[in-house]
């Protein structure tokens, strides 16, 4: 390949210019190691993808089978100048389904110099009759030709299908189940890219299950879409406000009323990529990014919530920075044993580097043997008025000791921070107290890194290594992770304690941390499982950031007794939370390994 070649082909001189970023910001090693872990990602996939068709024999059992209800799915593709190799695709493999019940509605917006559009559809229509096409006096956008569509409709349904894609042979099948089987009035499923043909596998997303701050970070859902007719008509049709964002817009008002929504953990969808797609490149569409921001302020307006969008670190991906109700008192309980120096250095960090202006300090000191530490507190509670010590006499019980330092404090807000860690971001207290004091938020929780600029916690997945790990652990601080998911503040089951946000009202209603059985480990994970049981979100957010010089405090699992201790909590844990550790964490797709925390795909 000629340099000048090389260069007008943008997959590869996207990778030039990442592996060049990489290599200037994370060095030759993080660079390498990133490497390796994207050609295994991408070999893993294509492997997947290889063993993921079904056979004949299942096929034929789909198309036997017979569903209690009488569903007909609408589905709806707006075409405009569509290459009529992709069309015929798309077309076959909608008739390739194994649940038949179907009409593919086809608005045509092509130009008069694209009359081969309208030859192949009207083919296609004379053979089969549940192919409906209707040619548009001229094209009227997105936005309108899908409105077009949704005109002709007639079925129970809508399923969402772009013009150059296809469906796998099973998507409307498992559409059906989700319905019957679960009552679902949205659906969405996994998707996959590829470039020319299916085997080419290029990128699968496996999404969580419905995570509203997730889509509010981006566009997660995306394909295979379907809901029912009467949702579409509460919500209405699509909007040329939003032109190039027009499926998000209708995702973002769907979801806001749809009664069950339902993930369907399989890929269902494939995304072809090609020159002057989305899914090659979003920064061929600009203007998308602007209509994705109008669309989640309009949003934001409905649900009654007051926040500014902005562009997050990544193309296409955004921040809401939510309008933060006064300055409440925000109580930051500190456990700390001796250790000054790492005390001392988390201190001097809040001091120096915290914006929010209201905030108290309770260290609870627990059985400190080195005389400096004393002399230490004395000199912290007469330099800052908005530090204070208690004392707690009984043994250590990490749980117990922050219980005993919340009944201390004041704050409508409670912070449980680790001695041992260091602010980064001035605003970091903004940044959790702004989702902790929506009404729907129970907890938020800190990105942390190892003092190697490795991510250590970025949220906690339940499942990982029988009981719990932590997300995107080992990634380089400049990572985006998982499609994106180090950029965007999301819905997890939890987040680590070492910086941990909630609500008084919320810390009182489940009774705090567990001081019984969890002693020392696992009492972060249970606290949030508890508050997500009490009906309410975990967030993590990326924008609040610090180090953590993890466990100095009170060092490893490092002798018999201190393990046979982290396996009777790690065994309560599991026996407590045996439904979510058995159905799998819904935040995490069930595709993934529970052996590591890289988002690799499960062996299968």
């Amino acid at each position: 390949m000629s340099l000048k070649s090389f260069l007008k082909n943008n997959r590869h001189t996207k990778l030039l210019y990442t592996g060049l970023a990489s290599w200037k910001n994370d060095g030759i090693r993080m660079t390498l190691a990133r490497m390796r872990m994207r050609k295994h990602r991408i070999l893993n996939e294509k492997e997947y993808m290889k063993n993921y068709l079904p056979s004949k024999e299942q096929l034929e059992k789909e198309r036997r089978t017979v569903f209690d209800k009488d569903i007909t799915f609408s589905i709806i593709v707006p075409l405009y100048n569509t290459p009529v190799g992709f069309l015929r695709e798309m077309i076959q493999s909608v008739q390739a389904q194994t649940y038949s019940k179907w009409e593919l509605c086809l608005a045509d917006g092509s130009d008069d110099q694209h009359p081969e559009v309208r030859q192949v559809c009207e083919r296609f229509a004379a053979n089969d009759s549940r192919i409906r096409y209707q040619k548009l006096e001229k094209n009227y956008g997105i936005p309108g030709n899908t409105n077009a569509c949704l005109k002709m409709a007639t079925g129970n349904f809508i399923t969402l299908f772009d013009h150059d894609d296809m469906l796998h042979p099973s998507a409307l099948f498992e559409n059906m189940k989700a319905i019957t089987e679960q009552g679902a009035d949205f659906i969405y499923t996994d998707e996959m890219v590829f470039e020319g043909s299916i085997a080419n596998t290029v990128l699968i997303h496996f999404k969580p299950d419905f995570s509203i701050d997730t889509l509010r970070g981006h566009n997660y859902i995306c394909h295979l879409t379907s809901f029912s007719k009467e949702l579409q008509e509460k919500v209405g049709y699509f909007s040329e406000d939003y032109n190039g964002s027009q499926d998000y817009d209708m995702i973002l008002r769907l979801t806001e009323q749809a009664q069950k929504i339902v993930h369907i953990p399989k890929v269902m969808y494939f995304w072809r990529r090609h020159s002057g797609s989305v899914a090659s490149d979003v920064s061929v569409k600009p203007y998308c990014m602007v209509s994705a921001k109008k669309a989640l302020a309009d949003h934001l307006e409905r649900e009654g919530l007051k926040g500014e969008v902005v562009d997050s670190s990544i193309l296409s991906t955004y921040k809401i920075n939510y309008e933060i109700e006064g300055t409440p008192l925000i109580s930051i309980i500190i456990a700390n044993k001796d250790h000054i120096d790492d005390l001392d250095k988390c201190l001097k960090s809040i001091f120096e580097k915290t914006t929010y202006p209201n905030y108290e300090i309770i260290i609870v000191e627990n059985n400190s043997e080195v005389k400096e530490t004393f002399s230490y507190y004395e000199r912290m509670e007469r330099e800052h008025d908005c530090v204070h010590v208690v004392k707690w006499d009984g043994i250590f019980n990490y749980s117990a000791i922050n219980n005993f330092g919340v009944k201390h404090s004041k704050g409508d807000y409670i912070l449980l921070l680790n001695n041992d860690m260091e602010v980064i971001t001035e605003n970091w207290l903004e940044e959790m107290l702004m989702f902790v004091q929506r009404k729907d938020v129970g907890i938020a929780g800190a990105k942390l890194y190892y003092p190697d600029n490795t991510i250590q916690h970025a949220g906690i997945i339940i499942g990982i290594g029988g009981s719990a790990g932590h997300a995107h652990k080992g990634f380089p601080r400049s990572d985006g992770g998982y499609i994106h998911r180090l950029t965007i503040a999301q819905d997890l089951s939890g987040v680590t304690g070492a910086c941990l946000m909630t609500k008084r009202s919320v810390w009182d209603e489940v009774g705090g941390l567990d001081e019984e059985n969890f002693v020392v480990a696992f009492n972060d994970v249970d606290f949030c499982l508890r508050v997500r049981e009490a009906g309410y979100l975990v967030v993590f957010t990326p924008y609040a950031e610090l180090y953590h010089y993890e466990s100095k405090s009170r060092g490893y699992e490092d002798t018999p007794e201190k393990q046979k201790r982290f396996d009777r909590e790690r065994t309560r844990l599991r026996k407590r939370w045996a439904k979510i550790l058995e159905e799998g964490d819904p935040y995490y797709n069930p595709n993934f390994t529970l052996d590591r925390e890289d988002f690799s795909l499960r062996d299968r």
